[in-house]
């Protein structure tokens, strides 16, 4: 079993992985200066991490979280178990360690996938 999948597709084990729980509220102070808070949803931000990637992994993970939307298979903490939900990716990025023979690797590999 993998610690993450998207689509069905088993995702390298990234070396950094940070599950963050973040809770979506509207807030606001009613007339006796108390805070108000309505807890519109709680979403999870997985941020994720790879020290090394080799290009034919690198491109099975960027190809995994090409879609605007797509399902991720994760373990989530609060559950102490696998949780399946809809995420879109952040930002992709990473510097290239080599170029040998035509083959690419690739280093420090980074981005977040938030919870839809």
């Amino acid at each position: 079993m993998a610690l993450i999948s998207v689509n069905g597709v088993d995702l390298p084990t990234p070396s950094d992985y940070d599950v963050g729980i973040m809770d979506l509220s509207k807030a606001e102070r009613n007339v006796r200066g108390e805070m108000i808070i309505e807890r519109i949803a709680t979403k999870r931000k997985i941020e994720l991490g790879w020290s090394y990637l080799t290009g034919a992994q690198y491109s099975q993970v960027l190809n995994a979280v090409d879609p605007v939307f797509f399902s991720v298979t994760y373990f989530d903490p609060k559950i102490n178990g696998m949780k399946t939900g809809t995420f879109y990716s952040g930002d992709r990025q990473a510097p290239m360690m080599r170029f040998d023979n035509g083959v690419a690797s690739w280093k420090d590999i980074k981005f977040n996938l938030i919870e839809k």
